[in-house]
């Protein structure tokens, strides 16, 4: 497919349309600047910007209703993580806790958000619906230590979520 130029006027060939009318839209800026129907700058941290739905952002772990942990240690989530961020320990419960028939917690569950991609792939293949990513979009530290969550700081940022999901459930 052979796709043939427009053959261009001399005024359109001085550019002076495609100039002007730039500047026309700076103008338009500017005035609704001036005028406050727009607003530059945000006051951030006392302001955040509202995610929209399906905001992908970092991914915690959630405990249920009782406080207890939901993950099972089914490596899942570390398996489909494409940069390889999620690292997990898992760990025995013991026979005698109330919890037994789990089998399995992690003794250790850290993601380096450093690598991590954002992706959701863990939330979608989780199947204790353990991990879930949150809308806050500050993710922060002072070097590269404070990047990877840990089990704890992965609990604390998650906090409590009721689901469908009962593995526990005495039925």
């Amino acid at each position: 497919m052979i796709v043939t130029r427009p053959q261009l006027s001399w005024y359109e060939r001085l550019y002076f349309p495609a100039i002007f009318g730039g500047m026309w839209i700076t103008l338009k800026h500017l005035i609704k600047r001036f005028t406050g129907q727009t607003k530059v700058t945000m006051q951030y941290p006392e302001e955040k910007w509202t995610m929209p739905e399906g905001y992908r952002g970092a991914p915690t772990l959630v405990k249920d209703e009782d406080g207890r942990e939901k993950c099972v240690s089914c490596q899942m989530c570390e398996f489909i993580c494409p940069p390889r961020a999620i690292r997990i320990t898992p760990g025995q419960i013991p026979f005698n806790a109330p919890n037994a028939k789990v089998e399995k917690a992690p003794k250790e569950f850290d993601i380096d958000m450093i690598r991590c991609i954002y992706c959701g792939l863990c939330e979608e293949v989780c199947p204790e619906e353990a991990i879930y990513l949150r809308k806050d979009y500050a993710i922060t530290g002072l070097n590269r230590q404070e990047m990877v969550h840990h089990k704890d700081k992965l609990y604390e940022l998650g906090g409590v979520m009721p689901r469908p999901i009962k593995k526990w459930a005495n039925k």
